[in-house]
């Protein structure tokens, strides 16, 4: 198993992220002395469900509980023995179903809630060696990161299909995660009966990738009601398979007034459902969700993603805030970018300078991902090519 680029720190924490994201086995080789215990098993199970406070009282004084989204009222007794001072626990949950909701009020402000998302792009190569917003690449760098783009592209950062070198059985691995953990396992977790109908929820959600969130939409494509496929859609949330951006406006109140856009957290999730995309769909799904990954290991200081769409229809990928800056990022297919692939990023530059006049708007900066052999810039605009994400924080 390659080195994660997540450093948790030996502290009470709640781990949670998809299924085969590599959690437990991070856990067991970065904290080797504690204990280990799954509620997989059936045994463990009944003794967290019929004794919560016998069952984490036997797994003093430091201990890795995995699955723990399936017995939720673990976590009052974990919460008892953190303030004794007698535990360190480290909690794993595949999905935030049931979980982080019954978990907040009894461990808020007692334990630390880590995203451990599927690999980055580069993470089974070494460390992070640049910051993609920051730093360039060499030459011979980013010919390097050219020639790994397309296999990662097609079959994404789940850690167990990343180590696999045969491309055969990595589309194997994504086929048997789409009929296990993808469906089956999602749909146990959370009491949904129609696997059919999740499964087409699913598909739909590729069709729809980069488009605005229309429910009633997954109700037709799937044959379900609009308040089950809306439902459908909040277990791909939750369970960290799919995110969600809002519109973003000036002003926190407005910024969830718009209709969301999904996406998958990982390409190889787009394989797995065997679904076609188009080049411009899949390059940037991947700019997207590639930097939803860093976001949520904390290399990119945001609370939140964001897309845009002005009045007039013009539209920006990604919009977000860090250090007092708004990052506005555009992403293209092209490999010869011109001034009209950055149009909009650069009236969104100019709307805000003139707000910035007024006294109320923070520096906007431009970037556009494309398919470009080497980096350049475009009326102020920075174009950086895709493959630069490689080992990129």
């Amino acid at each position: 198993m390659f080195e994660r680029w997540l450093q948790l720190r030996e502290e009470s924490s709640l781990v949670s992220g998809p299924r085969r994201a590599g959690k437990t086995t991070y856990l067991r080789s970065r904290f080797p002395h504690y204990r280990y215990v799954t509620l997989d098993d059936f045994d463990y199970l009944r003794f967290a469900k019929s004794d919560p406070k016998g069952f984490v009282q036997s797994q003093l004084p430091e201990s890795i509980i995995d699955e723990v989204q399936r017995a939720p009222q673990v976590t009052v007794a974990v919460k008892q023995f953190i303030d004794s001072g007698d535990l360190r626990v480290l909690l794993t949950g595949s999905s935030g179903i049931g979980l982080l909701d019954s978990s907040a009020d009894s461990l808020a402000g007692r334990i630390e809630l880590v995203h451990f998302p599927t690999a980055c792009f580069g993470e089974a190569d070494g460390p992070p060696t640049h910051d993609v917003f920051e730093d360039t690449l060499s030459p011979p760098a980013l010919d390097e990161a050219r020639r790994k783009l397309p296999l990662f592209l097609r079959y994404g950062g789940f850690p167990e299909v990343a180590q696999e070198g045969d491309p055969v059985q990595k589309g194997i691995l994504l086929k048997r995660y789409r009929d296990t953990y993808f469906t089956r396992d999602l749909a146990q977790l959370s009491n949904i009966e129609n696997v059919e109908g999740l499964l087409a929820i699913l598909l739909h959600a590729v069709r729809s990738l980069g488009s605005h969130l229309e429910i009633s939409s997954f109700a037709k494509e799937s044959g379900l009601s609009f308040p089950t496929a809306k439902k459908y859609i909040n277990v791909l949330t939750q369970s960290e398979l799919a995110f969600k951006l809002y519109g973003y406006h000036y002003g926190p109140a407005k910024r969830y007034l718009k209709a969301a856009k999904l996406y998958y957290s990982d390409t190889g999730i787009l394989q797995a459902l065997g679904q076609p995309v188009t080049e411009g769909q899949l390059f940037k799904h991947f700019v997207v969700s590639e930097l939803e990954k860093r976001r949520k290991l904390g290399f990119i200081e945001s609370d939140q993603f964001f897309y845009y769409k002005s009045a007039g229809g013009a539209e920006i990928d990604l919009v977000f805030e860090q250090r007092g800056e708004v990052y506005a990022v555009e992403v293209k297919a092209t490999q010869n970018p011109t001034a009209k692939d950055v149009r909009n990023l650069t009236d969104f530059i100019a709307q805000k300078k003139v707000s910035g006049a007024q006294g109320v708007s923070p520096r906007v900066r431009g970037f556009l991902f494309c398919n470009a052999d080497r980096y350049s810039e475009i009326e102020g605009v920075q174009v950086v090519p895709i493959h630069a994400l490689y080992r990129a924080r």
